[in-house]
C-alpha cells in the first residue's frame, strides 16, 4: 500500500498541474469554457479581465491586455495562455479602441509570455478575418476582411506568426470561430431570435443565403479538445458547427420552436440598406446605439459560409447539434 502511495506522489510531483491564463474569461465565451475546464479537475486555472466575473469570481483577478505590467503579473509560472479579450462590436468608436486592444493587447501578451517563459497561446481570432461573401474561405484563403474588427483581427495573427517565427519551439493554435451564439448572449443572433419572438421580424433579402454558426458549448468543448493535445508549431482551425442553414431555414426552425409565425412577404436588400442607414444617421445625431444598422443589414444578406474540415479532422466529436444548440438558447431565454 506505501508504495502505490508513494508511486502517486512521485507522479504528481513529475506532473504538476497545468496552470492556464484565461484572458477576457469573463465574457460570453469565457465564461462556458471555465465553466467546463473547472469540471476537468485537470488545470489550474486564472481569468484575467478589466471586468469582473459573475460566475467565476473566485479564480478572477483584474487585469487589462492593454498593459503589460498585468500580463507579467499573471504569467508567472503558468503553462498556457487563452486569449479571448477582444473589442468585437461591430459599432466600437473611435474604431482605434480595435488595434489597442486586439493589436497592442497581443504584443503584451507575446511579451510577457516571452520573459515568463510561457509555452503555449491558444489565440481567438475570428473568420472575420477572410471578408463577407466569400466562396467557402478554408484556413489556407487570403484574407479580406471588411470592417476594422476583421482588419485589428488580422493585424494581430500577423504580429502572431511574427513573433512565432522568432520562436518555433512555442506551441500556438489560432481558433477562427464563425458567430457564435448560446444560452446569455447578447450579440446578432440572440437579436434576431428576440425579434421573432418579439413579433416583429421582417425577412430582408431572399434568406438564401447561407450562414455558418456555432454553438457556445461546442466552441468551448474545442478549445479543451485542442488543450489537452498539445501538439508544438503553429496550427490555424475555423470553427462551425454542421450543417449550416441559409437564412430561411434558420428562421423558419425558430418560429417554429417558439410557436410563432413568420410574415411571408420579403423586404429587398436595398430597402433594408436604406433603413439601415437611416437608423446610422440618427444614432450619430442621438449618440445612441441602435439594434439595426447598414453594416448589420449587409451582414445579414451576406453570404458567410466556412468549411470547418481542419477542425473536424483532429477528431473532435461536437457534444451538441446545432439544432440542439439553438433550442437550448431559446428554453433558456424564452422559456418553453
Amino acid at each position: 500500500m506505501n508504495k502505490v502511495t508513494n508511486a502517486s506522489i512521485q507522479k504528481q510531483a513529475m506532473c504538476p498541474t497545468p496552470r492556464v491564463v484565461i484572458v477576457g474569461g469573463s465574457g460570453f465565451v469565457g465564461t462556458r469554457l471555465i465553466t467546463l475546464l473547472k469540471e476537468t479537475g485537470r488545470y489550474d486555472l486564472l481569468n484575467v479581465d478589466i471586468a469582473e466575473s459573475q460566475t467565476h469570481p473566485d479564480i478572477t483577478q483584474k487585469g487589462d491586455v492593454r498593459r503589460l505590467f498585468d500580463m507579467l503579473e499573471a504569467f508567472r509560472g503558468v503553462d498556457t495562455v487563452i486569449l479571448l479579450a477582444a473589442q468585437h462590436r461591430d459599432d466600437v468608436r473611435p474604431t482605434s479602441l480595435y488595434y489597442e486592444t486586439n493589436v497592442n493587447g497581443m504584443r503584451n501578451v507575446l511579451k510577457a509570455m516571452s520573459q515568463q517563459n510561457v509555452r503555449r497561446l491558444i489565440f481567438f481570432s475570428s473568420v472575420a478575418v477572410y471578408g463577407l461573401n466569400k466562396p467557402h474561405p478554408d484556413e489556407h484563403a487570403d484574407p479580406d476582411p471588411a470592417n476594422e474588427y476583421g482588419r485589428s483581427k488580422w493585424q494581430a495573427e500577423k504580429v502572431l506568426r511574427q513573433w512565432h517565427g522568432r520562436h518555433p519551439e512555442k506551441s500556438v493554435t489560432v481558433v477562427r470561430p464563425t458567430v457564435i451564439f448560446g444560452e446569455g448572449n447578447r450579440g446578432n443572433v440572440y437579436n434576431l431570435l428576440l425579434q421573432i419572438q418579439s413579433g416583429r421580424f421582417m425577412m430582408v433579402g431572399s434568406g438564401k443565403n447561407p450562414k455558418s454558426m456555432a454553438y457556445v458549448g461546442n466552441v468551448a468543448a474545442f478549445v479543451r479538445h485542442i488543450l489537452e493535445k498539445d501538439e508544438p508549431g503553429h496550427r490555424i482551425y475555423n470553427y462551425a458547427d454542421k450543417p449550416d442553414y441559409d437564412m430561411n431555414a434558420l428562421v423558419r426552425l425558430t418560429g417554429e420552436t417558439l410557436g410563432k409565425h413568420i410574415p411571408s412577404m420579403h423586404v429587398p436588400q436595398w430597402l433594408g440598406m436604406l433603413g439601415g442607414c437611416c437608423f446610422d444617421v440618427l444614432g450619430f445625431i442621438t449618440r445612441h446605439r441602435f439594434a439595426i444598422s447598414a453594416q448589420r443589414v449587409r451582414k445579414f444578406c451576406a453570404v458567410t459560409q466556412f468549411p470547418a474540415d481542419r477542425a473536424q479532422a483532429t477528431g473532435f466529436a461536437p457534444p451538441f447539434t446545432i439544432d440542439e444548440g439553438l433550442r437550448r438558447t431559446l428554453h433558456f431565454e424564452f422559456g418553453n
